[in-house]
């Protein structure tokens, strides 16, 4: 089969509207199986699960059961909620013990070597060497089963085991590959080389080509497992046994107790006012106040009164998210171990708009070799006839994770925990129990708090360090710019970069590159894989809306 030519945008959409539910996500099956959980008579916390779930197979380049889980919602009784399924650093994972085993190990194993994702600096000593990307010490506890299961059990209508029948169907029956999805397929044959990995993500060493069907049995399996026996069986039964041999035999330090007492967590969200928009973020350890921030910065310095097609639009929102990375990644951390300033007071946001000119300013982001910069992940968002609305968001932190699949579960495990820093004065240095910096944020915004009416929408915009920036944008397009939802998605982005430069997508219209290096930005364009994945689902005064991301594969699947 040809392909796929991931640079081409020529199908229309349309905003999708529905009277009885709405899912939006990145893999067309994933979104019917949400579907399927809302016309069985579950909610829209139970569509959420199953999407997730169906995601771990369907679209498995991007998310998993090795992961973690988060989760913004607006239930139809009016709380505003969020749900953190995010685990830490093994208690043995010290600084010290992780170089020690990098030194141990570098002549053994395949994982040790720069090439393979440890950063060593051009020196010997092993004080020089950077966090691992890949291999057993980037992985964190993973918080996905326990945040699926604590999900439906606080908010929905149907049990774990029902959520995930469609993931079970996907993964034992098999589904043809989707295109978006067998382009990010190929990495694997770079990174599988260990045989559990390869021959549970691989045919021969190869990845699947769009439109190829393809099946997961081991996957299937262990979904099964955990559908019978609930989230215990993946923190203390069968597969937590493979999970630790795993990673214990290749030199990590995860344990039975370390994925045993894995809690849920429901915290309070943090919010802003935008423009009369009320925007609710995950607090830390996510970077929902960069995303808060850059808002109320933006609007300080009015960035959303210039025309939509304008230089100075770009110009001004960029500014703004410049000193919100600045502020985000130098401050958010784990609040158990470091407490983080008032990013998100208007106070701040008061002072960080002072320097801000009509040229651009040189602002570092603050976090050398975070590798978040470009992690990929899945979105979904459910709006209910009922008046729930849920963003919910799954992921492996980059791709397929750290590289190691769990003995014969077929579950890839995450690689989040590289971006913990080794550097003990970091604010987010690894320590035993710690949970690292997370790029995740599924967001909720009241579009008319102060309204006759009701008209909230879960939303979100995936992709590493394009998250918060994602969020501007589109917030900015229906708040600012009063678009509709798809084309709101649809508008071209931009996106400030590690290095400085403000990247824009190629199809960006007229001169506006131009201008914007004119005033002073270094201007390069970037592939549309680099513009994040978005999706919202919108409930108006009891009418569902949905739009989905026209970069990815996905859908909006309603009735």
């Amino acid at each position: 089969m040809p392909n796929p030519d991931l640079d081409r945008f020529t199908s229309r959409r349309s905003t999708v509207y529905a009277n009885e539910g709405i899912v939006a996500t990145s893999q067309p099956l994933a979104a019917e199986a949400g579907l399927e959980l809302l016309r069985e008579g579950g909610n829209a916390f139970d569509a959420a699960v199953a999407t997730a779930a169906a995601l771990n197979v369907v679209e498995p380049t991007s998310t998993g059961l090795g992961g973690d889980a988060f989760a913004l919602y607006r239930t139809a009784d009016g709380e505003v909620g969020a749900m953190r399924a995010c685990g830490g650093a093994p208690a043995d994972a010290t600084i010290e013990n992780v170089r020690q085993s990098v030194r141990d190990h570098e002549d053994s194993a395949s994982w040790y070597p720069a090439d393979r994702g440890y950063a060593v600096d051009g020196s010997d000593d092993s004080d020089e060497l950077g966090m691992p990307f890949l291999g057993p010490h980037a992985v964190t506890v993973p918080g996905s089963a326990r945040g699926w299961e604590a999900t439906v059990e606080r908010y929905g209508r149907r049990s774990l085991g029902d959520a995930l029948q469609p993931a079970i169907r996907y993964a034992t029956d098999g589904y043809p590959v989707s295109e978006v999805i067998a382009h990010h397929w190929q990495a694997g044959e770079e990174l599988f080389t260990d045989a559990h990995a390869a021959e549970a993500y691989l045919d021969d060493g190869a990845a699947p080509a769009a439109g190829e069907r393809i099946s997961l049995p081991r996957l299937g399996e262990s979904l099964a497992t955990i559908a019978e026996q609930g989230a215990d069986a993946f923190y203390e039964g069968e597969i937590a046994e493979s999970i630790v041999d795993e990673i214990q035999g290749k030199g990590g330090f995860l344990s039975h107790a370390d994925l045993a007492e894995f809690e849920v967590e429901f915290p309070e969200p943090v919010s802003t006012r935008y423009h009369g928009a009320d925007v609710y973020e995950l607090p830390p350890n996510n970077q929902g106040l960069v995303a808060l921030e850059a808002l109320n910065i933006a609007e300080e310095i009015d960035a959303g009164a210039h025309p939509l097609e304008s230089p100075e639009r770009v110009h001004y929102f960029s500014e703004a998210m410049k000193r919100a990375f600045h502020d985000g990644h130098r401050y958010i951390t784990d609040p158990n171990h470091e407490d983080v300033p008032p990013l998100a007071s208007r106070e701040w946001a008061e002072q960080r708009a002072t320097d801000i000119g009509a040229v651009a300013s040189d602002v570092s982001f603050g976090v050398p070799d975070s590798h978040a910069e470009d992690a990929d992940t899945v979105l979904l968002c459910v709006a209910d006839g009922e008046g729930n609305v849920v963003s919910f968001i799954n992921s492996r932190f980059a791709g397929f994770g750290s590289g190691l699949v769990a003995g014969d579960t077929g579950i890839a495990l995450q690689n989040r925990g590289a971006s913990f820093s080794l550097d003990p004065e970091h604010p987010n240095s690894l320590a035993p129990g710690k949970r690292p910096f997370h790029t995740l944020i599924p967001g909720v915004v009241d579009l008319a708090p102060d309204g006759d009416r009701e008209d909230w929408a879960a939303f979100g915009v995936m992709g590493g360090f394009m998250q918060p920036q994602g969020h501007v944008q589109v917030l900015s397009n229906l708040v600012d710019y009063d678009l509709p939802l798809q084309a709101a998605l649809d508008r071209p982005r931009w996106r400030y970069r590690e290095d400085g430069s403000l990247a824009v997508e190629g199809r960006i219209g007229g001169h506006l590159a131009t201008k914007l290096a004119r005033m002073g930005h270094e201007v390069r364009v970037d592939t549309p894989t680099q513009f994040g994945g978005a999706q919202i689902a919108r409930n108006n005064e009891g009418t569902l809306s949905g739009a989905t991301e026209p970069r990815k594969d996905g859908t909006v699947a309603g009735y």
